[in-house]
């Protein structure tokens, strides 16, 4: 990241809440006869990024590249390997997990699969209060249960049953009452609607933002659904092969795509109006995902990309700001001075919300 976004990033009238600067988790899959590592795979490649308070940044990205294990890192559920997590001016990678637990009701994670990660041996009362159950007393812990049943939607009677006895909207709506009992600022959710039904989906998102509006959070909205992003989110980014190689204001980043990757993601977003989806052109890319364990040189995107040129794999681009409050990653797009308006455009500043 160069210089100039360093410098607001230190800038503590606009301090983001969450501020993430070289992230890296690598897992070892293959080891020799004596355990030294032998094959690496580089999930989170050098990530930064950061988030307002009370915005919502989306993550998108194909399957495999790294934004479930991103989401986990940033909120300690797996150590990071390089790189600073900064919550509200705190750095929490070097922090234990004893160290972490001041930390752990401000920053709450929503889960991919409601049937996973819901405790069937627990009533829907415990699974909701298991963060607070030190602290309350047992009508407490009934009380405030109950009241969180509410704020999802679900009835305070729920709050004896298991999990098994709900459906898949109903249970992540669980998952959504857990995180909110312990009075977080920032959630993570990882890909909240994508083992729900289309009809319930949508649900879901609505009552995420009213949420959100009401309780003053802050999200990371990590998904497939290109279109759910671009409803719910006040800025995206986009991810491919562990490294984030665009981001930028919500509708501007759908109008004006400048990564050829983003172009080839939205070229693939269904088209509601005929006339305009029989003008639109798909952008096929060649080729698969390369593997994590053997990233390309230089640009990672280079074997798949339409306009790869010599350079692309010699050289990795930069991180650079390309246009107002948007950055990317090409050796295609030229960057442009950050110090013509540095104070209101940076990658750790969205003029859309208040700091």
């Amino acid at each position: 990241m160069n210089d100039s976004a360093s410098r607001v990033a230190g800038d503590a009238a606009g301090r983001p809440l969450l501020e993430v600067r070289g992230l890296e988790k690598h897992f070892v899959v293959k080891r020799t006869f004596f355990g030294r590592p032998l094959t690496t795979l580089r999930a989170v490649d050098g990530v930064d990024f950061a988030v307002q308070r009370g915005e919502t940044l989306g993550i998108v990205g194909e399957s495999g590249c790294g934004k479930t294990t991103l989401g986990r890192t940033v909120i300690k559920l797996y150590e990071p390997d390089a790189g600073s997590i900064v919550f509200d001016g705190v750095d929490l990678s070097p922090l234990s997990f004893e160290e972490m637990r001041p930390f752990r009701r401000r920053l709450q994670m929503i889960f991919q699969d409601p049937y996973a990660s819901l405790n069937p041996r627990m009533t829907v009362a415990d699974i909701i209060t298991e963060g607070v159950r030190e602290e309350l007393a047992a009508e407490e812990r009934k009380a405030l249960a109950e009241k969180m049943l509410g704020v999802v939607g679900l009835n305070d009677d729920h709050a004896n049953r298991y999990p098994h006895e709900f459906s898949g909207g109903q249970r992540q709506r669980i998952g959504i009452a857990r995180a909110l009992a312990m009075e977080p600022e920032l959630i993570i959710c990882d890909e909240p609607i994508s083992a729900l039904d289309v009809s319930i989906q949508a649900q879901v998102v609505n009552m995420l933002e009213e949420l959100q509006g009401e309780l003053g959070l802050t999200l990371v909205f990590i998904a497939h659904d290109l279109s759910m992003v671009k409803h719910i989110s006040t800025r995206i980014a986009v991810m491919y092969l562990g490294k984030i190689v665009e981001v930028g204001e919500s509708y501007d980043l759908f109008e004006r795509p400048y990564h050829p990757y983003t172009k080839a993601l939205l070229s693939a977003m269904p088209i509601p109006d005929p006339n305009l989806a029989r003008d639109s052109r798909r952008i096929i890319l060649r080729g698969d995902v390369p593997s994590p364990t053997r990233i390309p040189t230089g640009c990672r995107f280079r074997s798949r990309c339409p306009y790869a040129m010599p350079v692309c794999g010699e050289e990795e681009p930069q991180f650079r700001r390309v246009a107002a409050n948007r950055f990317a990653a090409c050796h295609l797009v030229d960057g442009v001075p950050m110090e013509a308006s540095v104070a209101s455009d940076s990658l750790f500043h969205s003029d859309s919300v208040s700091s």
